[in-house]
């Protein structure tokens, strides 16, 4: 099965919107993620936008999947943007359920110059605890989960490889929220 990236759109009112959706919305992530469909997902800190990690048996259930979810029937979600990942390396764990922003996480994203070396990167920062989860879109464009909050930190432990393209790796805060 696919792994599909969905980047979220949150309303301008989320924080107020979400409250009558948020208990039905985290109960059908975690059915999903019990079911093996959600890899991993949570908000922007400042919840204008999300990232969630689907696994769908073929690409175009990604929109039903996502227009069934309470936050995007209750206005919450606003857009959704969804990408198939080329090659993915999942989490090794499926950690609990966190929803008071404690867990604390950075998007890396930029381009591979080596995608075949950056996988083996990749490969390598999981093993050591630095990467969470992520992988390669077609073209080399890879989007990591990095386990530091610390962007500098984060961007840096993939830099140093060289297997990414100059300057395109860019970094964002993310709350690890499943």
């Amino acid at each position: 099965m696919p792994f599909c990236h969905v980047a979220i759109t949150a309303a301008p009112d989320y924080l107020t919107r979400r409250a009558q959706h948020r208990d039905a919305h985290l109960a059908r992530l975690m059915a999903l993620r019990a079911s093996g469909f959600v890899v991993g997902g949570g908000p922007a800190p400042d919840g204008k936008t999300a990232d969630i990690f689907y696994r769908v048996p073929d690409p175009p259930d990604i929109a039903r999947v996502v227009e069934e979810d309470p936050y995007f029937k209750g206005g919450v979600w606003t857009a959704y943007t969804p990408a198939v990942f080329d090659q993915f390396l999942e989490p090794w764990r499926q950690p609990p359920l966190v929803i008071d922003g404690s867990r604390a996480a950075t998007i890396v994203e930029g381009r591979a110059a080596d995608a075949d070396m950056a996988d083996f990167a990749l490969v390598e920062a999981r093993g050591a605890g630095r990467l969470l989860f992520g992988g390669f879109f077609p073209g080399g464009r890879t989007l990591a989960v990095m386990a530091s909050a610390d962007a500098a930190e984060a961007v840096g432990g993939l830099a140093e490889t060289g297997f990414w393209e100059g300057q395109s790796l860019t970094a964002r805060p993310w709350l690890y929220v499943l």
